[in-house]
């Protein structure tokens, strides 16, 4: 694995860097279900219509972090991420779940 797992606490303390990326793979109603503000969403189903603009939107060198539900979803872009040359990707360990949990409980939970 050549991507590193990030806590939900690790996570809360960096939403406010300017100088990462954020990017949340869960579907768009899963999104406006529950979201956390400096997100980018990219579904990873809907992979093959922003899989080509990969690096217009985000830059290869630039610490990225990627959510999903769980973090089965997540893992599975920063593996891809990092096949596409993204040398600082981390996956963020439970997801929003874990997040609403553990971190801020107005997260609602689905």
């Amino acid at each position: 694995m050549s991507f590193s797992q990030i806590t939900v606490e690790d996570l809360a303390q960096c939403l406010d860097n300017p100088n990462i990326q954020f990017v949340d793979v869960r579907e768009p109603w899963e999104v406006e279900m529950a979201s956390l503000k400096p997100f980018q969403n990219l579904p990873l189903s809907q992979f093959s219509e922003w899989a080509e603009q990969i690096y217009s939107q985000l830059d290869p060198e630039t610490e990225t972090l990627v959510l999903c539900h769980h973090g089965v979803r997540s893992a599975q872009m920063c593996h891809w991420l990092t096949q596409q040359g993204f040398t600082n990707v981390k996956n963020i360990s439970g997801g929003i779940d874990a997040y609403s949990i553990v971190v801020d409980r107005s997260v609602p939970r689905y």
